[in-house]
């Protein structure tokens, strides 16, 4: 076997934690974990944490490492992984990275850089923040088009994030967004990876993911959230995900809890579908296994006989 780092990706819902579980067990693996969220302590039915009994053994890294007020970016997930990587496959085991933020993944596979002050960030984020909000969001994406046409053509002038990431980056590289990304797009990968895109039927996801959140719900998921905000803000980055956001205004008093738990799986549904037109576009070299066709066991043997 020839590989040296094994990827398992996919929607959320899709069945990742299990399959990536039965895949290093056959393989001697280890797994990191490419999930933005689960990396923090407390938070853990709203993230679908990867359980004891469900590990079945293997370890896992980058769980319940960070507490929600600590700082976790690409950047410093970059670095932990690439630590873990060096130290798993030094045991002579496989390390797996598993998880669904792609854009993490690839800041691992291609080794991209992050190297830079994060004090300049802050600043030049907060002023175009200030500027959106005193001018609109159109203006902001006139700003954008005149130092990148080629990323105001393909970022909606509505999605003032993307809009202002693009504007941060030219001023902070003096040179496009569009440009880099190109030129990440021919990189060679930093390890010899095999990577797997878990994927199934539309509804049938769709399906898995509200009957996730209704056991997230039996499960306490109200409670978790609501001590986690007696501890931390609802502004940190943690409390801005998927699984506690939607109930800061339902503890506000700003709206009922069925429309919290309409909005957090409207919400869920969006993030897969943004998960699979990213792992579409932005992989282009990977393996596709269709979980309509497989359980756990059968796509981790499928994955293990392609590698």
């Amino acid at each position: 076997m020839n590989t040296e780092l094994l990827i398992i990706t996919g929607p959320t819902a899709c069945g990742k934690t299990a399959v990536s579980v039965e895949a290093a067990k056959l393989l001697n693996g280890e797994i990191i974990s490419a999930d933005s969220m689960q990396v923090y302590k407390g938070m853990d039915i709203g993230t679908a944490k990867v359980t004891p009994e469900e590990t079945q053994g293997v370890p896992h890294h980058l769980i319940d490492e960070l507490y929600p007020d600590e700082e976790f970016n690409v950047a410093v997930f970059q670095q932990y992984a690439k630590n873990y990587i060096t130290d798993i496959k030094s045991r002579g085991k496989l390390p797996i990275i598993a998880g669904g933020t792609g854009f993490y993944i690839n800041a691992v596979l291609y080794d991209n850089d992050f190297a830079k002050q994060k004090d300049a960030e802050n600043d030049i984020r907060a002023e175009l923040q200030t500027f959106a909000d005193k001018n609109g969001a159109e203006a902001l994406h006139d700003m954008l088009r005149t130092v990148d046409p080629a990323s105001a053509d393909k970022i909606h002038q509505n999605n003032i994030k993307k809009v202002i990431r693009a504007i941060e980056f030219y001023r902070l590289n003096g040179r496009p967004i569009s440009e880099h990304n190109a030129e990440e797009k021919q990189r060679t990968a930093a390890y010899n990876a095999k990577i797997f895109v878990l994927d199934m039927d539309r509804k049938r996801l769709y399906d898995r993911i509200e009957k996730r959140i209704d056991i997230m719900l039996e499960q306490g998921l109200l409670q978790e959230v609501e001590n986690l905000l007696k501890k931390y803000s609802p502004a940190l980055v943690s409390m801005q995900g998927i699984g506690y956001k939607e109930f800061v205004p339902y503890f506000n008093g700003e709206c009922t809890l069925d429309e919290a738990v309409y909005t957090l799986k409207a919400n869920t549904r969006h993030f897969a579908k943004r998960q699979l037109t990213w792992f579409r576009h932005q992989c282009p070299d990977v393996i596709w296994v269709d979980m309509d066709k497989f359980d756990a066991n059968r796509a981790a043997e499928f994955i293990c006989g392609s590698i």
